[in-house]
């Protein structure tokens, strides 16, 4: 009787919003997650994990979930996204294995794949900001010297701004000349950008991706698996 009125799925996802929702805040206002957080959501996870109902099924479920651990940690050191955010996946894989409300198929990388989708956002973002900003008659590119085809590109990749807060710095000096510099950035490893009226890219925490990504996986389910059953 009392597994009808405790539905274990829907305290897992509940317990992973609720986890995601303050790390998405905590790395908004600090950029910097304590690892407490996570400490304190793999013993909720544990703690669930025997609460079950059907216990050997959810842990086989859990084992395989836990299997975007090693990618997790190899984008991490990889300089893709932080130590937070590797963390956090892998909590959120035991914390709410394979979880949807959508009997659309799954699968372990779901919520990084539809994470990684989402990060083209900011790029159409920038170019709005870009292009509101030459109407208005500003001359984003005064000072920089490059070619048509790398301005075009900044302007999908970044913005010119005088307040630089959160933002990776994409110009250099070469020769005493301001050129745009387009490589990959450390997440934990470069710092943000302390100049003024420079080109940055935003560096938005990921953990906001991830976030988004377990979202649309609860509502929708895998984005990459859906669209291909659709063709």
């Amino acid at each position: 009787m009392l597994e009808g009125f405790f539905d274990i799925g829907i305290v897992r996802i509940l317990a992973a919003i609720v986890m995601l929702g303050l790390a998405s805040l905590i790395d908004l206002k600090k950029r910097e997650i304590n690892d407490g957080l996570w400490i304190i959501f793999s013993c909720v996870a544990v703690l669930l994990l025997f609460a079950s109902f059907d216990f050997w099924h959810d842990l086989k479920t859990t084992g395989l979930s836990l299997v975007v651990s090693p990618i997790a940690l190899i984008l991490w050191r990889f300089g893709i996204f932080g130590g937070a955010d590797a963390l956090c996946l892998i909590v959120l894989a035991g914390l709410a294995p394979m979880s949807s409300l959508t009997q659309s198929q799954i699968s372990p990388f779901t919520t990084l794949e539809n994470a990684s989708i989402l990060t083209v956002i900011p790029l159409f973002i920038n170019l709005g900001r870009n292009v509101t900003s030459v109407i208005r008659g500003n001359d984003i590119f005064s000072g920089i010297e490059e070619s048509n085809l790398k301005k075009i590109l900044a302007m999908f990749v970044g913005y010119r701004t005088k307040n630089p807060k959160y933002g990776f710095c994409i110009e250099q000096i070469t020769d005493g000349r301001r050129h745009l510099d387009f490589s990959p950035k450390h997440a934990e490893k470069t710092l943000f950008c302390n100049k003024s009226d420079v080109w940055v890219t935003p560096g938005l925490p990921y953990v906001l991706y991830i976030t988004g990504g377990f979202i649309i996986q609860i509502v929708y389910g895998d984005l990459i698996l859906n669209l291909v059953h659709s063709l």
